[in-house]
């Protein structure tokens, strides 16, 4: 399973970065309110975009 999740990090590496930065920015700097929740909603859209390509839980 986390293989599978590293290779689609991989898969796009310019978007993971963003993704990741985006975390790191949001955990460490709080950021203003507006502009932290538009990062949110972009983390959260990754992850569904994830959680479609990936299919883990698929049988």
């Amino acid at each position: 399973m986390l293989k599978k999740f590293f290779d689609a990090l991989l898969d796009k590496p310019f978007l993971s970065a963003l993704v990741l930065s985006d975390l790191f920015i949001l955990l460490f700097h709080k950021p203003p309110f507006i502009f932290a929740l538009g990062m949110f909603a972009l983390l959260i859209a990754y992850c569904l975009f994830l959680g479609q390509k990936l299919a883990i839980f698929k049988n």
